[in-house]
């Protein structure tokens, strides 16, 4: 036990005690956490910036407004419920069009009107809220994957995951959906996890179920070596967010759409640690390094320049 902690040190693998004293409670405001904890807020946030984000069809408050989704859905064949509160992926429901009278979910499966409602009544009620608190359902534009991602990913959409210090990325990885997860770009479901390299954008490493893969368990396709599309818009895009909440430790969630491009699904003030088994290598030399700068760039492209020239020297 003690070599094996002794030896993550080496490696420079952040723990969750590291990083709670030395990063989330130093440098990430409580008051801010509502900011991102709170989708809707983020949403309106991120569209006043001017930041791309999916298109919001309406928005579920009380039990009597469940009655209003036919009318928030009639000009959408396919479109996302989610809970505001949630986290980890729960509570999301992907639907995908329709057939008769029923809701087609990404998984195959046909739900019902009324059990379509029953589970939005369910978010409303707290059930996949932090903290069980009641909460919203948010019904939103359905992302639609790039194509360039169809060898790699099964049914649902991939997401790229960036830790951001001081406005500076420090490491990313794409979250890959398989069947285990069905279809949900979450690594604790099932998903794989692909870390890229910040100066290519190129996928150099993948673990599924925290075991190394070479290949998508689902498609057999190789998942090392594939190029992200946009990439230096990505790491742009994911240093903006620092002004957007000012939150000095953060996960920014990015979905590539086929015909709208980067969208920012979501930002996180806890961002997990699974990034540095994705990428094979630890952050602590990063943070430590970014931690001594007397001055942060100004402009988010300098600090994702900035983020790129660290990659490839720690």
């Amino acid at each position: 036990m003690f070599r094996t902690l002794l030896n993550l040190r080496r490696a420079g693998v952040v723990g969750i005690n590291r990083r709670n004293a030395e990063y989330i409670l130093r440098y990430n405001e409580r008051s801010l956490y509502p900011l991102v904890d709170d989708k809707l807020r983020t949403k309106r946030l991120a569209i006043a910036a001017g930041i791309a984000v999916p298109e919001l069809y309406g928005v579920i408050e009380i039990e009597h407004d469940i009655a209003n989704l036919p009318t928030i859905v009639s000009e959408h064949k396919d479109f996302v419920v989610k809970p505001a509160h949630g986290s980890g992926g729960s509570g999301i429901h992907v639907i995908i069009g329709r057939i008769n009278d029923r809701y087609q979910h990404n998984n195959g499966s046909l739900l019902t009107k009324e059990e379509l409602e029953y589970h939005i009544s369910n978010i409303l009620s707290g059930m996949y809220s932090l903290g069980g608190q009641p909460d919203q359902a948010l019904i939103e534009y359905r992302v639609k994957f790039d194509p360039l991602f169809e060898s790699i990913s099964y049914r649902g959409v991939p997401d790229i995951r960036t830790v951001v210090f001081r406005g500076i990325p420090v490491a990313s990885m794409v979250r890959l959906p398989t069947r285990m997860s069905d279809g949900k770009a979450n690594l604790h479901q099932g998903a794989v996890g692909a870390g890229i390299d910040l100066a290519t954008g190129l996928t150099i490493h993948a673990v599924w179920q925290n075991r190394p893969v070479e290949q998508h368990p689902d498609t057999g396709a190789a998942i090392s070596g594939f190029q992200i599309p946009h990439w230096n818009k990505l790491l742009t895009l994911a240093s903006q967010c620092y002004e957007l909440v000012g939150l000095g430790y953060l996960g920014v969630d990015v979905v590539l759409d086929r015909e709208l491009g980067p969208l920012v699904l979501e930002l996180n003030a806890r961002p997990g640690l699974s990034i540095q088994i994705a990428n094979g290598k630890g952050i602590q030399k990063r943070l430590e390094y970014i931690d001594r700068l007397a001055e942060i760039p100004a402009s988010a492209q300098e600090r994702a320049c900035l983020a790129q020239d660290l990659f490839v020297r720690l």
